[in-house]
């Protein structure tokens, strides 16, 4: 039997382990975390020292059954999970979860990290046992009380004054923010019109391009022309100065050196990944987990290829560099090595938590010897990382820039630039990607010829071209990663939660990759813009930031930094609960009148999205107001009037089929054809404003078609019936559905065989509108669900079943919570929370935790 038990987060990193470790040890996952916060108001209490109420995540319930097991048996627990302060609070919940147990009864405890997943540092880390980090846990805990207090108490006045079902994060409205402001300086931008002027060089050894810089003596600047017929004059007053050829005056060339990039930290990495290869943020993270994780390489078996991705620091081991400095003197030469390692020293004081930067476990496996064993993903992102790497230990490149000024007359300049390479130094690796190429990056690569002063330029001809400012670009991810890392929101590791939360709110969308805000997100950045500024504003939410770091490092305890964050938040959420008025909070605008009634068009943030009204909307109107939806694409913040009138078209009549009116709308869930009582939605590719009668008809009897063909099979005396879904055949009793095996023909199922099933499968039909998404969000643990046992009677009485097994599951589901329910217990945990033979494991200077009601 193995005497040792060794937990980690992920079941692929454990499996990896146990081939390193041995028969002697278990290792097992924990699947992220065990325990949550209970998912309703008041699993954290201010009037308790913020004391906290926990319970199991239901899905990982089993795996936390699997780790108490396992640790009765064992002789001593090594908790292993990843080394940042969200895999501190890990470990730290195993461990209370085992106390509470009794399962840690003179038995040894150990904490151990690694950055990577090789046999030589797991072996390392294992020598090196420690305790559990209690700052690391106080800060993730102040964290996770911080977000859910946001939530919880500010996410209820946003349904109030804005929208139902909204919700507001402590981290992600200061992002949401970002964007919206972004998107209100693009509407708010006026193009200036401005024009250049250029001259086509012959010189015969090579045509170039020269730029204007001096115009009638005086510097030309961006807006020194700002219309055709003035660059056009001035266009002829240099040429009939020039006289066909431009005069060299001056030849200045300047040597300098490019320096590398640091390796990556979690933040460049996404940025470049978003740049280079398309990724977004959590697609870059996930693939670098399983890279992290180990993938089987050859005879190597399997081996984890990259340092932990979640860091910012950018600092290298000593044996890493060492490495890395070998494998560039073989493959670029010893010249390409610099005398000495390349030192970075990163920014954040925090850097401690992740140790290095983010690099190949072995800089010896190059992207060509390991590409054969990675999908397509895996390798371009080691690509990336293992390429970074090794450039950041290379000499800088060489780089020579010749500017030459070329004079029309005595009163205009011309000048051409160009940048050529001397030595690559580790260009011959690695380039950074950049979102905005600039002059300089123009004239790199380009060479100029040989020219000196006194030299006679030919001149083939000028040329005028007209431009417009442009408008600051909307944020992609990889420019909205970089923009809160330098305001400081954020850690490296929330920024792709960040992102995935703005987006599965739809507070934004992604258009040609860049972040573009939704009127709803638009409303709730406004409303928390003007009513909540302090907990918004960037450098208050970086300032947070840098306390919860402080506390991490033992700088500050916790629950002050709490108590400073909640009185004065407490008191304006009450406040505003009374003081804004809606329509102010939703961004409601009026556009003028309706030429046909005289009455007023407005649009405004509803229920189900922006709409807009022709009418008076007050309550005391004594017309109702008609309402009709924005289409896609639209903006309550900029449709005009003449827009929103084209709205008021819909319903439209397309004229008679079967005796039968047929007529195209848009309602709750889009725009529909409709023929007497049946509907059918429209495709993506219909516009309800141009699709005519045909293709209506022809969505409306496909819709038909399939529910024809939806019932496969029914049973006499039996609610169940086999149907055509949209994912595949299934059952249903009409409160039940329940799966059908792959290798089963659905038409040839038994009754006998489908009470089976669905007593096996059956999971509750989904109803109502978006209450799929809200149970998702409940996922903590709860009592077992009640097994159907009533359900076989189904087959001689149909009507019976229903009650029994409706009575049966309420007298098994009360019987579980009587079982199962602890009364609330506080506990004021000292420093020595955890005492072992071998280990004092220090869980804080004071944390309070209640068991869930």
């Amino acid at each position: 039997m193995p005497k040792h038990l060794l937990i980690v987060e992920s079941p692929a990193k454990a499996k990896t382990i146990n081939k390193y470790l041995g028969k002697d040890f278990t290792v097992l996952a924990s699947y992220g975390h065990v325990r949550d916060l209970v998912p309703k108001e008041g699993a954290v209490d201010p009037d308790q020292d913020f004391a906290m109420s926990y319970a199991l995540i239901d899905k990982n319930e089993k795996h936390v059954e699997a780790i108490a097991k396992a640790a009765k048996a064992a002789d001593d627990i090594f908790l292993a999970t990843d080394p940042d302060r969200e895999g501190e609070a890990i470990s730290w919940h195993i461990a209370e979860i085992l106390k509470e147990r009794g399962l840690l009864k003179d038995k040894p405890l150990h904490r151990v990290v690694f950055t990577e997943i090789t046999p030589r540092a797991i072996k390392e880390a294992m020598t090196k046992p420690r305790q559990i980090a209690g700052d690391l846990v106080d800060a993730q805990q102040a964290r996770r009380a911080l977000d859910y207090l946001v939530g919880f108490n500010l996410s209820p006045v946003l349904w109030r004054k804005v929208q139902r079902g909204l919700s507001a994060g402590r981290v992600q409205s200061p992002a949401l923010r970002m964007i919206v402001e972004r998107e209100e300086e693009i509407e708010a931008f006026v193009a200036r019109e401005y024009w250049s002027i250029q001259a086509e060089c012959a010189h015969p050894s090579q045509a170039f391009t020269a730029k204007l810089t001096k115009l009638d003596g005086q510097k030309f600047e961006q807006f020194t022309i700002t219309e055709g017929d003035t660059a056009e004059a001035a266009r002829l007053r240099i040429q009939q100065a020039a006289q066909g050829a431009l005069h060299v005056t001056d030849v200045v060339s300047k040597e300098r050196k490019r320096r590398p990039s640091p390796p990556f930290t979690t933040s460049t990495l996404q940025q470049e990944a978003s740049r280079k290869l398309g990724f977004t943020t959590s697609r870059t993270m996930r693939v670098a987990q399983k890279l992290y994780e180990g993938m089987a390489i050859g005879d190597e078996g399997t081996v984890g290829l990259i340092s932990y991705m979640r860091t910012d620091s950018v600092s290298l081991s000593a044996e890493a560099v060492g490495e890395i400095r070998d494998v560039i003197a073989r493959d670029f030469g010893t010249q390409a090595v610099p005398d000495k390692p390349n030192v970075y020293v990163t920014k954040s004081k925090n850097a401690q938590e992740a140790h290095e930067a983010i690099r190949p476990t072995s800089a010896l496996r190059t992207p060509a010897q390991v590409a054969q064993y990675l999908d397509d993903d895996g390798r371009r992102l080691y690509e990336l990382i293992w390429k970074r790497a090794v450039a950041c230990q290379m000499v800088p490149a060489t780089m020579n820039t010749v500017s030459v000024d070329l004079a029309a007359g005595s009163e205009h300049v011309f000048r051409a630039s160009g940048t050529t390479i001397i030595d690559p130094g580790f260009l011959a690796v690695y380039e950074e990607g950049k979102d905005n190429k600039t002059s300089e990056d123009e004239d790199e690569g380009r060479k100029l010829p040989a020219m000196k002063p006194g030299d006679r330029v030919p001149l083939d001809r000028i040329h005028t071209d007209q431009h417009f400012t442009e408008p600051p670009p909307r944020f992609s991810e990889a420019s909205l990663v970089k923009t809160l890392e330098e305001y400081g929101i954020g850690r490296p590791s929330t920024y792709s939660s960040i992102i995935q939360t703005l987006l599965f709110r739809k507070y934004v969308e992604l258009d040609s990759r860049r972040f573009k805000p939704s009127d709803v997100g638009r409303a709730v950045s406004n409303f928390l813009s003007g009513h909540f500024t302090q907990y918004v504003d960037y450098d208050f939410t970086a300032k947070l930031e840098d306390e919860l770091d402080a506390v991490s490092r033992g700088e500050e305890d916790w629950i002050p930094l709490m108590e400073r964050f909640w009185t004065p938040f407490k008191k304006l959420v009450e406040e505003k609960k009374e003081s804004v008025d809606r329509s102010e909070a939703t961004g409601a605008r009026e556009l003028g009148a309706d030429p046909k009634t005289g009455k007023p068009v407005s649009v405004r943030l509803g229920r189900y999205g922006p709409y807009a009204a022709i009418g008076s909307t007050a309550e005391d109107a004594e017309d109702k107001p008609t309402f009709a939806s924005l289409r896609p694409g639209q903006s309550m913040h900029t449709i005009s009037l003449e827009d929103a009138l084209e709205l008021f078209k819909l319903p439209r009549k397309l004229g008679q089929d079967k005796d039968e009116e047929v007529s195209v709308g848009i309602g709750r869930f889009g725009a529909f054809a409709k023929r007497g009582s049946v509907y059918a939605s429209l495709k993506k590719e219909d516009d309800p404003y141009t699709i005519d009668l045909a293709r209506a008809v022809f969505l409306i009897e496909e819709k038909e078609e399939i529910a024809r063909n939806r019932i496969i099979k029914e049973f006499d005396g039996s609610e169940i019936q086999v149907l055509n879904g949209r994912y595949g055949p299934y059952i249903s009793d009409g409160k039940l559905n329940g799966r059908i095996p792959k290798d089963r023909e659905p038409a040839s199922l038994t009754l006998e065989e489908v009470v089976k099933l669905m007593e096996e499968t059956g999971k509750p039909m989904r109803k109502g509108f978006g209450k799929k998404t809200a149970a998702k969000k409940t996922a903590v643990k709860k009592e077992a669900a009640p097994k159907k046992t009533a359900a076989k009677k189904a087959v001689k009485k149909a009507a019976t079943k229903k009650t029994a097994t409706k009575k049966s599951a309420a007298k098994k589901t009360a019987a579980k919570k009587t079982a199962v329910r602890k009364p609330v217990v506080v506990a004021v945990e000292p420093a020595k929370s955890l005492l072992t033979p071998s280990a004092n494991i220090e869980i804080g200077k004071k944390r309070i935790v209640k068991a869930a009601k």
